[in-house]
């Protein structure tokens, strides 16, 4: 990823996406830009290395803002915006939500969290099979705090399908697609119905 001088940019036009995944911010500044007419949308990886936060919140919400609280201090920038997300499952008790992540005990090891998934499910009939992603985005506009959440409505499948996404995509059907994973869908079929583009759908709504 190229890297941006920050001092280059002007720090009331610029919001740091506090991620190094330049496809999410595309995502993020074709939803929120309308509402935010002028403003430039950077990537963190591209102002610099900078250290994880903890991730120690109770909520999708609570995680989302840590994280964008730490870009806005690490760069000095007023404006931050993060997101989090996670799948709960109802069978479940809407686990491994928070933890979506490091549910198998390794952070982002999709294979194992996937295997564990199988495992935790495999005894649970197709009727009570319901789950969803869900995502909490947060901006920060000095000490302001705006937050949009959104869902992906589905069920778990049985086993893994599909050569695209990362995480759950592959054991997750969503109800939108029916038959299909969220791995077997393109990426912008997938943009069209997921969790952070309704999030961010609702917290355009806010600005």
């Amino acid at each position: 990823m190229a890297k941006i001088n920050i001092s280059e940019l002007d720090p009331k036009r610029t919001v740091v996406v506090a991620t190094g995944n330049a496809h999410k911010v595309v995502e993020i500044e074709a939803i929120l830009s309308p509402a935010m007419p002028g403003v430039r949308f950077v990537a963190l990886g591209e102002l610099g290395d900078y250290p994880d936060p903890v991730e120690d919140g109770s909520t999708f919400a609570d995680n989302a803002l840590i994280k964008a609280r730490a870009a806005q201090a690490e760069t000095g920038l007023s404006m931050a915006v993060a997101d989090d997300s996670g799948l709960v499952v109802d069978a479940l008790d809407g686990a491994p939500g928070i933890f979506s992540a490091r549910w198998a005990g390794e952070h982002g090891n999709d294979a194992a969290n996937n295997e564990k998934l199988m495992r935790e499910m495999a005894e649970v009939p197709g009727d009570r099979r319901t789950a969803r992603f869900h995502s909490s985005v947060v901006l920060v506009r000095g000490d302001e705090v705006l937050c949009g959440d959104g869902d992906c409505e589905g069920t778990v499948g049985r086993e893994p399908r599909g050569e695209h996404g990362f995480g759950y995509d592959p054991l997750f059907l969503p109800s939108e697609t029916p038959g299909r994973t969220m791995a077997e869908l393109t990426l912008d079929e997938k943009n069209q119905i997921s969790h952070r583009f309704h999030a961010l759908e609702d917290l355009a709504r806010k600005l």
